[in-house]
């Protein structure tokens, strides 16, 4: 009971800790409205990027999240082939905001271009359930135990190591809203939602504040809590095919953007095309279809986003995470002059519409339907 108390102690300290730990919106990446505001986020299958996949981030991203690059043998690790990625990328574009992918949750490392930082992993480091046995994420991929202070020491020593010898603008925590309850009792469970809190306090000490932290789970944990140590987080669900596409889900995206936003916290929206890159049916269709299938199905969640975007929402479109998941695919529509919004949305049950200086948006969540008028 006293750890309990402890960890729960901390984040009730660190809840109220000064906010100007926290730096100023011009660290943040440089935002316009002037086009739909996009972000990437990519990892590599094998080898390092292209000469053209770097022309290509650099001439249309302002931020990107480089993800568990999966480097060539000359780069043999995550951490050598993002120092490669960003320092090619910034050549391009000296403005761009590059983030590390660190996974806050999970052991993503594999065998083949893995993380160099799990070779100091604490010993017996990761998550148990109540009856010892490890806690397993889709059966293979084990959880990190965040309620001990070494674990969270191993991981924040590692985010510091990003941004002051890799180069990184800052981090991005994926998997803190990931769902570790299973097989674990009510204390345990209390515990971890304090350390994740504690993680991002501790993280932010370590890399100054003029460096980014973004988290990816906003809907799944109190806002208040982890995004006072955060510049901003995604919503990975946004529009989901499997846990986002509902109406009610739709809006309760639609209502924790604004909420972050207008505290000055940046907000990333994943879009999907109906499809992920989980679906091995659909993945040995043609490249050519799922392009096509992506480009008839922009209209909605593209629609939606600027229904629900506020000052440093950014829009990422693919279905997944590696190099041929839809990166790489542009969009006429993200050439359009957009123009800053006329006001808030307009909303009249499940309907919503919203006025910019070039286009006006109208989105049904109930009928699934939308229409975006470029003027």
């Amino acid at each position: 009971m006293l750890r309990i108390l402890s960890f729960l102690h901390l984040a009730t300290l660190l809840f109220f800790a000064p906010v100007a730990m926290l730096h100023a919106d011009d660290d943040f990446p440089p935002f316009r409205w002037e086009h739909v505001p996009v972000y990437a986020h990519v990892g590599k299958t094998s080898g390092d990027f292209t000469p053209e996949q770097l022309d290509f981030l650099a001439k249309h991203f302002d931020f990107i999240t480089i993800e568990k690059h999966q480097a060539s043998h000359q780069h043999g690790s995550t951490e050598d082939g993002f120092v490669v990625a960003i320092r090619e990328i910034k050549k391009r574009n000296p403005q761009a905001k590059v983030l590390f992918y660190w996974n806050a949750s999970l052991d993503t490392s594999s065998k083949r271009g893995g993380y160099k930082a799990m070779e100091t992993f604490p010993a017996d480091g990761f998550l148990k359930d109540s009856a010892g046995d490890p806690v397993l994420r889709r059966k293979t991929v084990p959880n990190y135990d965040l309620t001990r202070q070494d674990v969270r020491d191993w991981w924040s020593d590692a985010a510091a190591k990003a941004v002051t010898e890799y180069g990184a603008d800052g981090i991005f925590a994926d998997a803190m809203g990931q769902d570790q309850a299973k097989g674990l009792d009510e204390k345990k469970v209390a515990e971890l939602v304090a350390a994740r809190v504690a993680l991002l306090e501790e993280t932010r000490r370590k890399i100054g504040p003029d460096k980014l932290i973004i988290y990816n789970g906003l809907l799944k944990d109190d806002p208040r809590k982890l995004l006072h140590f955060a510049d901003g987080a995604m919503i990975e669900s946004f529009g989901h095919p499997k846990y986002g596409d509902s109406k009610e889900a739709l809006t309760a995206s639609f209502e924790a953007t604004r909420a972050a936003a207008r505290d000055g916290k940046i907000v990333l929206l994943k879009g999907w095309p109906g499809f992920t890159f989980r679906e091995s049916e659909t993945m040995r269709k043609p490249r050519a279809e799922l392009e096509s299938r992506a480009k008839e199905r922009l209209t909605f969640p593209l629609a939606w986003f600027l229904v629900a975007a506020e000052t440093n929402s950014y829009f990422c479109y693919t279905w997944g995470y590696r190099e041929h998941h839809g990166t790489f695919d542009w969009y006429p529509e993200f050439d359009k002059p957009l123009g800053a919004p006329k006001g808030e949305a307009v909303r009249d049950g499940w309907k919503y519409r919203r006025e910019f200086e070039h286009a006006s948006v109208s989105v049904d969540l109930e009928q699934k339907t939308a229409r975006i008028e470029w003027k």
